[in-house]
């Protein structure tokens, strides 16, 4: 697993010299978490919110694998990534265990993103940077390897050269018939989808 997440990191980046790192904490290959089959990413969407057994992030937020805890809070936690990027690279996850950021209740993606500023600027204050990238791979396709939802904090410094994909120069949008169809398409699922938010809630209360 290890090996497939550096390929497709790798595959994104220009080969830096981060000297040597300590060796590992956490045997990431030994969790259930890593990529699989869509029928075994839907036990862990069936139980949304749920600490699973078999989790490397569970097992840290229960205290029963290392890692190097840089925040912790009633909602969630920050580590150090065992495979850093970057001096200082982190990892925000959540302590319920969600598989996915769209399986993610947004009020949880909230708590999560409202620790950024202070963690983030602890981490650049610590590492002498004075600037980060926030990502998130959410799907395999994506080069999401753990399948319990998280945030990575990556500390950059001027012309690291961490990114390959900043040499590239970037294509110009068009206004023209193709985009406006996607921008129109995009537009009517997330109508659709506040829709059928309002009505789940107008249900609910009705219920209650």
């Amino acid at each position: 697993m290890e090996a497939r997440r550096l390929a497709i990191l790798c595959s994104h980046l220009c080969p830096v010299n981060l000297g040597s790192s300590p060796a590992p904490l956490l045997n990431l290959s030994s969790s259930s978490c890593a990529s699989g089959s869509k029928s075994e990413h839907l036990i862990y969407d069936s139980q949304k919110g749920s600490l699973q057994d078999d989790c490397v992030f569970c097992k840290i937020v229960r205290g029963e694998a290392p890692a190097f805890k840089l925040y912790d809070d009633d909602s969630c936690l920050c580590i150090l990534d065992t495979r850093p990027l970057s001096n200082g690279h982190s990892l925000i996850i959540p302590k319920s265990h969600y598989s996915s950021l769209e399986a993610t209740p947004p009020s949880v993606i909230a708590a999560m993103c409202s620790k950024v500023p202070i963690i983030s600027n602890a981490i650049m204050k610590s590492t002498g940077s004075d600037s980060f990238n926030l990502l998130v791979n959410n799907g395999e396709a994506a080069g999401q390897v753990i399948f319990h939802t998280h945030i990575h904090i990556i500390p950059r410094k001027a012309r690291d050269c961490l990114w390959a994909s900043e040499s590239l120069e970037r294509r110009t949008l068009k206004f023209d018939e193709e985009a406006s169809r996607l921008a129109k398409s995009i537009q009517e699922i997330l109508h659709s989808t506040k829709e059928n938010d309002s009505k789940v809630q107008e249900s609910n209360l009705t219920e209650n």
